[in-house]
Order: C-alpha cells, then sequence, then structure tokens
C-alpha cells in the first residue's frame, strides 16, 4: 500500500521507482523530482494528508497549516523559484560551495574573472561552473585575435649613390619606388606608383640614413615598412673623401720633385688653384690647402682641406754622360 503522505510528491503507481529511502527510515521522492511534480500539479490544488518525518522542509518552508496534528495545507503559486526555496530552505543550494568566499577559484577559473552575477536564480550556478565561463574565455580569446597588435614590417634599405659635388652644393634626387597599399574597404589592395624626393645636404657623411616612415607595402595584417635610404660615395676621378677633407694625388716628374715645380691642383667646385713647390719633393710628402674641401654637416659654412698628395715618376733608364753628372753632383746622403 502507498503512503498516504506520498500524494503530497504528486507520486502514483507508476512512479514508485522515483521513492528513495529517507533517514531516519522514512521515503520520499528526490528533491529534483518533486520539484517537477509540482511544477504540473493544477493551481490551488490542496493537499491535505499525514506529513512524513523525514521531509522537514515541508514543515518549516511549504506552506501554512491550517489545523491541529498532521494536517497540512499546500497552494500552489505558480513560481517554480519560490517553490524550490521553500522546500530546501534557500533560493540558491550552491551557496554551501561559494558562501566562504565569491572570489576563490573553482575548475581552474577565478568567479570575478567570469564576470559573475550574483543573482537569486538557483539555476544560474550551473553557467558558474564553466558552460557559460568557458564559452566566455573562448570569446575573449577570439576577440583578442581580432583586435591583436601589428607588427610593422622590417625596413626596406636601399643604397643610394652621391657624387663629391653633390655633397659640396647639396642635391635632391627623386626616387620612384612601386608599392602595395590598402583600398578604402581595409581589405583589398592595389598597387601604385610614388616619387620619393630625397634632400641630401651639404657635407653629409657617407652612411648618413635617410628614412620615409611607412611608405612600404600595406596589407591588412602588417604596419608598412620604412623605406631607408643611405648615402653611398661614387668613385670621383681626382678625390677621395676623407670626412670632410679631400685628397688629391699629383703626378710630378723626378725632375720636378728635385729641382722645384707649380702643380695646379683642380678643386670640387671647378676652380684650379696653382701650388708652387720650392722645395724637394720626396716620397710622402704632403702640401694642405685650408678650407678647400667639403662643407662640415652641422656648419655649411665651414670646410675642410684639400690634401695634395705627391706621386714621383722615375725615369725607367738614363744615358751613361747624365748617369756620370749626377754622380758628380748628387750628395752621398
Amino acid at each position: 500500500m502507498v503512503p498516504s503522505w506520498w500524494l503530497c510528491c504528486g507520486g502514483d503507481l507508476h512512479t514508485q521507482e522515483r521513492v528513495e529511502e529517507l533517514p531516519g527510515g522514512g521515503r520520499g521522492c528526490s528533491p529534483a523530482w518533486a520539484v517537477q511534480s509540482l511544477q504540473s500539479i493544477p493551481p490551488q490544488g490542496v493537499f491535505m494528508s499525514p506529513l512524513p518525518p523525514s521531509l522537514p522542509g515541508l514543515k518549516t518552508g511549504g506552506g501554512s497549516s491550517g489545523g491541529s496534528g498532521n494536517t497540512f495545507h499546500y497552494t500552489f503559486h505558480g513560481d517554480p523559484h519560490a517553490t524550490f526555496a521553500s522546500f530546501f530552505g534557500g533560493s540558491n543550494p550552491f551557496d554551501i560551495f561559494f558562501a566562504s568566499s565569491r572570489s576563490r577559484m573553482f575548475n581552474g577559473f577565478d568567479q570575478e574573472d567570469m564576470d559573475m552575477d550574483d543573482d537569486d536564480d538557483p539555476f544560474s550556478a550551473f553557467g558558474r561552473f564553466g558552460f557559460n565561463g568557458i564559452n566566455g574565455v573562448h570569446r575573449r580569446h577570439q576577440e583578442s585575435l581580432h583586435t591583436r597588435r601589428k607588427v610593422q614590417d622590417p625596413p626596406v634599405i636601399h643604397e643610394l649613390k652621391v657624387s663629391l659635388e653633390e655633397i659640396y652644393h647639396g642635391s635632391t634626387k627623386r626616387m620612384k619606388i612601386t608599392r602595395r597599399r590598402l583600398n578604402a574597404d581595409g581589405r583589398t589592395m592595389r598597387t601604385e606608383d610614388k616619387i620619393l624626393n630625397i634632400v641630401i645636404k651639404r657635407g653629409w657623411k657617407e652612411g648618413t640614413k635617410i628614412t620615409f616612415p611607412k611608405e612600404g607595402d600595406a596589407t591588412p595584417d602588417n604596419i608598412p615598412a620604412d623605406i631607408v635610404f643611405i648615402l653611398k660615395d661614387k668613385p670621383h676621378s681626382h678625390f677621395k673623401r676623407d670626412g670632410t677633407n679631400v685628397i688629391y694625388t699629383a703626378n710630378i716628374s723626378l725632375k720636378e720633385a728635385l729641382c722645384g715645380c707649380t702643380v695646379n691642383i683642380p678643386t670640387i667646385d671647378g676652380r684650379v688653384i696653382p701650388l708652387p713647390c720650392n722645395d724637394i719633393i720626396k716620397p710622402g710628402t704632403v702640401k694642405r690647402l685650408r678650407g678647400e674641401g667639403l662643407p662640415f654637416p652641422k656648419a655649411p659654412s665651414q670646410r675642410g682641406d684639400l690634401i695634395v698628395e705627391f706621386k714621383i715618376r722615375f725615369p725607367d733608364r738614363i744615358a751613361p754622360q747624365t748617369r756620370q753628372i749626377l754622380k758628380q753632383h748628387l750628395p752621398c746622403s
């Protein structure tokens, strides 16, 4: 025979497999099945059956006692959340896990990091165990991929050869580059040409870098590279560069080296300076023309020097009579 209090759980003879042994020897339905069954009770249903001693929640939170003894009255009010609270003494059965510390880690996720809401819905706790939380982490990971910071491409380096005359006077070079650029939609690209005007200032040294920021190829996933030009001196037919100084090598004969001469020295700006050499020119002799070199980069009004080195041409052979004369007149040391 089915106990009369089984009717409080909405039970019948076909649902007795839901009955569980309760503490104290009593029998009753499982809490989850009780809630499901109570939700199916018609509104305003009244139960007047003896109450089993093993379900104290029904005594305290299930409704109001309408009389003496074991008579129990329950009125369904249409709110399953309130019914759950009345049976189990609280709105959230998971408070036993989280009441001590809301900020403790659970399954590897911090509640504060998972944007949890402290509401009164007892079923919202399932979202805290990782269903919504894991999805939230996945969502944040996807957003981080979309908002990942772009990295600029390495600089594109070109060597720019310039003459000493261009360094002396200063100049402007026009360089044409072809590059890819983004269209207005930010995804498709086009190819375009651009002319870069490279201003070369007076006295700039070899190795000077001229940078055009972000003038390289542009794609949806990068920051365009910088275009860098590095100055390189062109070989010159007369001069070699040594910082702001220029070196000129004068070729003279042995006779001129011994007997003296005047050497015409060209300059970078096209002038010719006569250089008298009255002393004997020995190998390694150097003469300096002050202020005839290249401008200083930071003070273009000042210039370096023009250094004259000498290369002495020796004869391949001399006549016997000349050799005797040289022996008589040249000193031994």
